[in-house]
């Protein structure tokens, strides 16, 4: 049921999309002027609370609790378990962003007191560039991870989100309004992976443009996305511990070696001033930052950035979160919140230190115009600055090979995900429904792309997001009771034992 209702509702858009692509793009736009109008508290009350509730799961009551048999080793190493969960999180936005965001901050600032293109925009830029892909969004991957882990290995129900509420609901879960919330999930997933893709599609046609002359076109993007399709196909079809789990391998390596080859031909004094002064910002202006509206001067700068990157986030939460779910067994509570959220944090802020302080060097000291880069095309932000650099051409092939890459991880992990909740949860989905996500996927991603293209994009993320954040919601308070009675009932246990080899010993006490 969950498989052909979710496929049924997303062939009805790619069928709507293709035929009349303006229509497509004026109502996405109502329902985004409307979302935001109403719920753009919610999208921030609910991340803010996501990421104290992951906060007390690691060093609360509960940190000690192991994913699985209490005695159960990981599956993969630790190195292998950050490639695969980074890769999928948010390897293809980063690459995308690194560059453009805090451009954009930078010329564009989130408050009318700051002087655009001041020094004071770009230390701006540079916090809510750190904000935005920092804390909040891995908090969302933690949350969603946890849970479904935690009902997958410790309480043996099926791998779908529904399983999740049945501390809630009960016996209601194998009913239709479990049904829904599985296929609420699967359309998220769509949506949220067929954001980044065509983010990714972006990115690649300007590199080809830039290096090769190739002039954009329908055409060029259509052959883009097949030829990608055809690549993360092949690596879905592959398995869990190869395709997937060497190319995530491969996506770290060459991310690292692009990152540091711009440390040694950047600013490198200013890249690790940067990361500093900006880290202690961020730290010091978080919960402001995550509570932050404009209902005084009605600017839509929230709603363009933090608000899209929060349903952007939530949208990808069933993918990521089913997908770490599913590498992070044997691991405990503690281990897992921290390897998932702390450290790709604190990973997405070195990257951000050395592209966008790059770029904002560059800009301020360097003589550079990449501002007017942004304005014209953010997919091209990356390439332009690379023009400023010695190796500027390889730098560039290296970056777009990056981008494939991860467009391939992206892909085959969000295929692999969607089969699993749209098959009842099972761990290894067969080939023709990961065919079948894939090539719709790549569907929805063109239909964005032609209906509105970057605008579209956001737009049904966002809107996509909102009955989401309400499951997520449910999630966490089912996590809460699910672990607490399960301490108390361990905890008593451990009293009964206690008791009964205190007895155990009083009986072969000799009598006095």
């Amino acid at each position: 049921m969950v498989l052909r209702l979710s496929l049924l509702l997303t062939a009805l858009f790619v069928l709507f999309g293709a035929l009349a692509p303006q229509q497509l793009a004026d109502t996405t736009a109502a329902l985004l002027s409307d979302t935001i109008a109403r719920f753009g508290w919610f999208y921030l009350l609910g991340v803010f609370g996501f990421l104290v509730f992951a906060l007390y799961l690691a060093f609360g009551r509960f940190g000690h609790i192991r994913l699985g048999k209490a005695d159960e080793a990981p599956e993969f190493s630790r190195g292998s378990w950050f490639a695969m969960l980074f890769s999928a999180g948010m390897g293809i936005g980063l690459v995308f962003w690194g560059v453009a965001e805090p451009l954009s901050h930078f010329a564009s600032p989130a408050s009318a007191a700051v002087t655009p293109q001041s020094a004071e925009a770009a230390r701006a830029a540079m916090r809510y560039a750190f904000f935005h892909w920092g804390l909040h969004p891995w908090a969302i991957y933690s949350l969603m991870g946890l849970v479904l882990a935690y009902f997958k290995f410790n309480r043996g129900t099926p791998g779908l989100i529904s399983a999740a509420f049945r501390p809630l609901l009960g016996a209601r879960v194998d009913g239709p309004i479990g049904k829904a919330i599985d296929t609420l999930a699967v359309l998220a997933t769509v949506f949220g992976v067929a954001t980044s893709l065509g983010f990714g599609t972006l990115q690649i046609e300007s590199g080809l443009l830039k290096l090769f002359g190739l002039p954009a076109s329908p055409w060029l993007t259509f052959a883009i996305v097949a030829i990608a399709t055809v690549l993360f196909l092949l690596s879905s079809l592959t398995g869990l511990a190869r395709g997937i789990k060497w190319l995530s391998n491969l996506n770290i390596l060459l991310a690292c070696g692009l990152m540091l080859l711009l440390m040694v031909l950047g600013p490198s004094g200013f890249i690790f001033d940067t990361f500093t002064t900006t880290l202690g910002d961020y730290l010091g202006n978080l919960t402001s930052m995550s509570l932050r509206m404009s209902p005084f001067s009605q600017s839509s700068w929230m709603a363009s950035w933090t608000l899209f990157y929060w349903a952007w986030w939530v949208t990808w939460a069933p993918f990521v979160g089913m997908f770490i779910a599913r590498v992070s067994r044997g691991r405990t509570i503690r281990e897992f919140v921290v390897g998932v959220m702390l450290v790709p944090a604190l990973a997405s802020f070195v990257w951000f230190a050395v592209f966008g302080g790059t770029a904002l060097e560059l800009q301020l000291f360097g003589g550079a115009d990449l501002v007017s880069a942004v304005k014209q095309d953010v997919s091209t932000a990356l390439y332009v600055m690379f023009d400023y650099l010695p190796g500027g051409r390889a730098l560039s092939m290296l970056a777009m090979l990056l981008v494939v890459s991860f467009f391939v991880t992206s892909a085959d992990s969000a295929t692999f995900v969607l089969a699993m909740l749209s098959s009842g949860g099972s761990l290894n989905p067969g080939h023709r429904v990961k065919l079948v996500w894939g090539v719709l996927l790549s569907a929805i991603a063109l239909v964005l792309l032609s209906s509105g293209g970057l605008k579209g994009l956001q737009t049904m993320s966002i809107v996509a997001a909102l009955p989401f954040m309400l499951i997520m919601i449910g999630m966490a308070i089912s996590l809460y009771k699910a672990l607490a009675e399960d301490e108390d009932a361990a905890r008593l246990r451990q009293i009964q034992r206690r008791q009964q080899l205190d007895a155990l010993l009083a009986q072969q006490q000799p009598p006095r």
